[in-house]
């Protein structure tokens, strides 16, 4: 049976019977089953190809030659455990930390983007010795307890939710629908500010802050890009405080922005983070990440008394084929590629927003970049049905693209790193049909209802 290929019915059936319910797919109402991809592109069962927009977890490409290859070659020779000493932790160690500021120089390998926000929690607060969390609105840091309990994306919508004492929510800093827009003057020292009163607060009741953790820019949020100068005025907060800054950089790591390598090196060059997290690309596809933090933060962690030990994090295979990885985006420059076809994508882009007013705002770096639909460009209506009908009508033209964000009306584009201008132009040109079809029905109804 596990060498049959069944058909979709079939693997429906079975998926309904022996996996969680809770565990969602993409397209639910029509589901695509997928048995090969390559590059930027997936085929179905039938052979159909799909352009992929979705995955940034495929970063250098889906089933990259060079990255198939090492994982295979070291498969063969030896995987084990990780307390045997082998080459391949250490060279990947020291090429990683290379991409990275030097105060940044100790690494835990860990296998999940769950699993390094897990550990970066502990480091931080056995550092400080403190126990509360500063967490940004409809952040997403993993799916494991302690992180539900940071991931306000999970939790704010259920009525019945109980937040952690521990844990407090600062405001996003989203300039565009946030509490301080684009108009604002500094909205960069107001929504810091915010984070700043957090503390106060929570020093008020007898607590006290061991970190401020975010992602480098929102993914499930809704692609928002924090405005320069946030992330230094909030860390010299936290600081203050005792606390630890940490940098989530899961989902927007590895030069997918195209202008540095590091999400949170958009900040500029004066901030860099004490513990930075990175999963997803970091493995293209195999389950592998990594905790980077400080010498300092390094020593506090270990003089609890307590080892430190994860069976796979680090293996040979994970760290071989980290380095095929590493490799690839530099022999093919996917990161000059992210920032040339980014920009020409966010042109094109911007183009449609002058001839559809769905389109509130276009917002991104290099190949993460978001598409706002709104009903209303000045009260900003969400407009999610809308960006729905979107995702499903390309599926049918075989491109794979999602919505997220708070309200489910953020076009987001996050393929892998090979994506091309004729890709971007392909997408585009079909998101501008369907948007003029939506608009035709739009003024047909208007009409219906007015006659």
């Amino acid at each position: 049976m596990s060498t049959e290929k069944l058909n979709k019915k079939k693997t429906i059936d079975l998926r309904k019977k022996h996996i969680g319910p809770s565990c969602k797919i993409f397209f639910s109402h029509d589901p695509i089953k997928i048995i090969q991809a390559k590059g930027q592109y997936m085929y179905d069962e039938t052979g159909q190809r799909y352009l992929d927009c979705i995955n940034n977890v495929a970063h250098v490409g889906h089933c990259h030659p060079d990255v198939v290859k090492a994982g295979a070659q070291q498969m063969e020779q030896l995987n084990t455990n990780t307390r045997f000493l082998h080459d391949n932790l250490v060279l990947y160690a020291q090429k990683l930390q290379a991409t990275l500021p030097d105060k940044l120089s100790v690494c835990y390998f860990v296998n999940s983007g769950s699993e390094a926000n897990d550990l970066a929690l502990r480091l931080a607060r056995q550092y400080s010795g403190h126990k509360d969390i500063i967490t940004l609105e409809n952040a997403y840091h993993g799916h494991i307890s302690s992180l539900i309990d940071i991931s306000p994306y999970k939790f704010h919508q259920l009525s019945d939710a109980e937040l952690n004492p521990f844990v407090h929510v600062a405001p996003s800093p989203d300039v565009y629908r946030g509490k301080y827009r684009a108009d604002h003057f500094d909205p960069a020292t107001a929504y810091a500010d915010e984070v700043k009163d957090i503390i106060e607060k929570v020093h008020k009741k007898g607590g006290k802050i061991a970190a401020f953790i975010a992602e480098s820019l929102q993914s499930c949020g809704g692609q928002v890009i924090p405005p320069a100068g946030y992330f230094q005025h909030v860390a010299e907060h936290v600081h203050k405080a005792g606390g630890l800054f940490i940098a989530d950089e899961v989902q927007v790591g590895f030069g997918r922005v195209g202008t540095n390598f590091w999400a949170f090196q958009l900040q500029g060059e004066d901030f860099v983070p004490d513990i930075v997290t990175m999963g997803k690309p970091i493995g293209n596809g195999h389950p592998m990440s990594c905790v980077v933090t400080t010498k300092e933060v390094a020593e506090a962690f270990m003089s609890s008394g307590m080892e430190y030990f994860n069976t796979f994090g680090g293996n040979p295979v994970s760290c071989a084929i980290g380095l095929a990885v590493l490799d690839v985006i530099v022999k093919e420059d996917l990161q000059g590629n992210a920032l040339r076809v980014g920009q020409h994508l966010t042109d094109l882009l911007e183009k449609q927003k002058e001839k559809h007013p769905l389109i509130g705002d276009i917002r991104g770096c290099g190949l993460f970049v978001g598409v706002e639909l709104v009903r209303d460009r000045l009260t900003l209506t969400p407009a999610t049905a809308e960006a729905q009908e979107v995702i499903y009508k390309l599926k049918e033209q075989h491109i794979l693209l999602s919505a997220d964000g708070p309200h489910r009306n953020v076009l987001k584009f996050k393929p892998p790193l090979c994506f091309t201008t004729e890709d971007a132009e392909l997408v585009v040109e079909k998101i501008d049909l369907i948007l003029t079809g939506i608009l035709k029905y739009a003024s047909v109804k208007t009409l219906e209802l007015l006659l």
